[in-house]
């Protein structure tokens, strides 16, 4: 499984991106997708992961009510609208794929990762 996320750049306090990660390859019936981000110097963060179908969906308490996971399982592509960023929000973004298909806030869950992708968000 290969993961290619895309969508990062550079934006004002205030201002919204969206970010894309298409999955290709043999996968599980039921994997849930995620995202995570690290920032220089600090630990990977949970972002936001949902399942198939978004039955279960969930938001790392940094970004609930800002940030919008979304996926659409025909393309195995899962998207994360973010909203009002913040200068803290600034970081590299990954994708990550997990085969159990269980949403998780822990990195360790997660079998596939994205090659990660720059939010720089300016003050």
């Amino acid at each position: 499984v290969q993961l290619q996320a895309s969508g990062g750049g550079l934006v004002q306090a205030g201002g919204s991106l969206r970010l894309s990660c298409a999955a290709s390859g043999r996968t599980s019936s039921s994997y849930a997708m995620g995202w995570f981000r690290q920032a220089p110097g600090k630990e990977r963060e949970f972002v936001a992961a949902t399942t198939l179908g978004r039955s279960s969906t969930n938001y790392g308490d940094s970004v609930k009510g800002r940030f919008t996971i979304s996926r659409d399982n025909t393309k195995k592509t899962v998207n994360l609208q973010m909203n009002t960023l913040l200068p803290e929000d600034t970081a590299v973004y990954y994708c990550a794929l997990r085969l159990a298909g269980l949403v998780s806030s822990w990195a360790h869950d997660y079998d596939y990762w994205g090659q990660g992708t720059q939010v720089t968000v300016s003050s």
